[in-house]
């Protein structure tokens, strides 16, 4: 996973896993707020636009928590 903010434009862009160039559809959620599914329907990405006004100054602090994954064996 990647997280890329541009001050320049104000906006924040999530990649959850990479798509090849020309290959994402995406489907506006909000204003402000666009999702890019791969060719095979799953979330690929966030595009979220005028980002300080979401997340307000703390948008250059965004903090990702990842939960372990647990595997079968340590289920």
């Amino acid at each position: 996973m990647k997280i890329r903010y541009d001050a320049q434009v104000d906006a924040l862009y999530v990649e959850l896993r990479p798509l090849a160039p020309g290959t994402a559809d995406c489907r506006e959620l909000s204003q402000d707020i666009t999702a890019d599914y791969g060719p095979d329907g799953k979330l690929a990405g966030l595009e979220i636009l005028d980002a300080s006004q979401v997340f307000g100054q703390d948008v250059g602090k965004v903090v990702v928590e990842l939960a372990p994954v647990c595997s079968p064996e340590t289920a």
